[in-house]
């Protein structure tokens, strides 16, 4: 079977899974399990949070699909299996979260749990390879996969947002991945790919259903572990730094709202109506302005990453000088911006 036909089955099918197991899922959830409005949640009435199964449900059912149709290579079946063993332990985690709301789990489990997710990976070879010192390769790792783990989950705000950055950051791994031999990046960012875009209409929709933190946990933790393998340097010595630009707005907005938090003599864990999206609210931008906004910026900083793939050392400098102008005016400028 040609690959671009496997490619193909593996969106469907992640695709399909989920758009059947929502619903479902829905009513489910419907009785008991929901996300009721209060602080900063905004919403109107309470809404299912099971959403982040449909999406783990299709993800997991493309690769299982795929695995059973073509061969993978030994060595990429090895990382697979890392991957999705901690992004289990991710989603489950996630789930007793919102099963357990409004307490919630702890914040010492929760990093305890995503410190063993991260080790999964290690394990299984899935960790930053830019130096040869392990005892600098695996603390990055770690700090790498917990923090985007965490960042998509306080991207996860305002509906649509968590979910159309997931899809702009797998949209971006999968083209960088493409002429490349990791093909268990293909096929895990595509069917991610395909899982969260049937997905997004749902947290759209007048009877909507939440990812809760099982669905903007796993987002995070997936696109973090694939974003380490993917061969960002065989054109370009300054590719294996593409990954900050791919995540570059859930990067961004994680430490935005860390400093403004702690500008303010507040713990950065606990929350506040710090984030850029309630900052922009404040202004009185519109929800779809907002989406449309953060969409726009995943989008250009994409392109950048790809163009780092494949430039030279001057051309890369000047991405990383303007890079960081930009974002330094836009904080400063987000900081005058009052949420009290």
């Amino acid at each position: 079977m040609k690959t671009f036909v496997l490619y193909l089955v593996c969106m469907l099918t992640a695709g399909l899974t989920t758009a059947v197991a929502l619903p479902v899922l829905r009513r489910v959830a419907a009785p008991k399990f929901l996300d009721v409005p209060g602080g900063l949640k905004k919403h109107t009435g309470s809404v299912p949070v099971l959403g982040g199964s449909g999406i783990f449900l299709g993800t997991l059912a493309s690769l299982v699909v795929i695995r059973l149709v073509t061969a993978f290579p030994s060595g990429t079946l090895h990382n697979l299996r890392g991957i999705c063993l901690g992004g289990a332990c991710i989603f489950l985690l996630g789930l007793a979260d919102d099963l357990r709301k409004p307490k919630g789990v702890s914040v010492p489990v929760k990093l305890a749990v995503q410190a063993l997710a991260a080790g999964a990976l290690i394990y299984y070879d899935v960790c930053i390879h830019a130096f040869d010192s392990r005892w600098i390769t695996w603390p990055l790792t770690f700090l790498w996969v917990v923090g985007l783990t965490n960042a998509f989950n306080l991207l996860d705000i305002m509906d649509g947002l968590c979910v159309s950055q997931a899809v702009i950051c797998t949209l971006g791994l999968a083209v960088i991945a493409l002429p490349s031999e990791y093909v268990y990046v293909n096929f895990a960012a595509l069917a991610l790919l395909g899982a969260c875009l049937a997905f997004w209409p749902f947290n759209h929709a007048r009877r909507k259903i939440f990812l809760g933190d099982s669905g903007s946990t796993f987002l995070g933790f997936m696109i973090a572990a694939l974003s380490i393998g993917t061969g960002y340097s065989e054109r370009s010595d300054w590719g294996f730094l593409a990954p900050l630009f791919i995540l570059a707005v859930p990067l961004f907005d994680t430490a935005f709202v860390s400093l403004a938090r702690m500008l303010k003599g507040k713990n950065p864990l606990k929350g506040s109506n710090d984030h850029i999206a309630l900052r922009l609210q404040k202004l009185r931008w519109k929800p779809p302005f907002i989406l449309l906004a953060f969409g726009a910026a995943g989008l250009f900083f994409n392109i950048l990453a790809f163009t780092l793939t494949h430039c030279c050392v001057q051309i890369a400098l000047a991405l990383f000088i303007f890079s960081a102008a930009a974002l330094t005016v836009i904080t400063l400028w987000l900081l005058h911006l009052k949420t009290d």
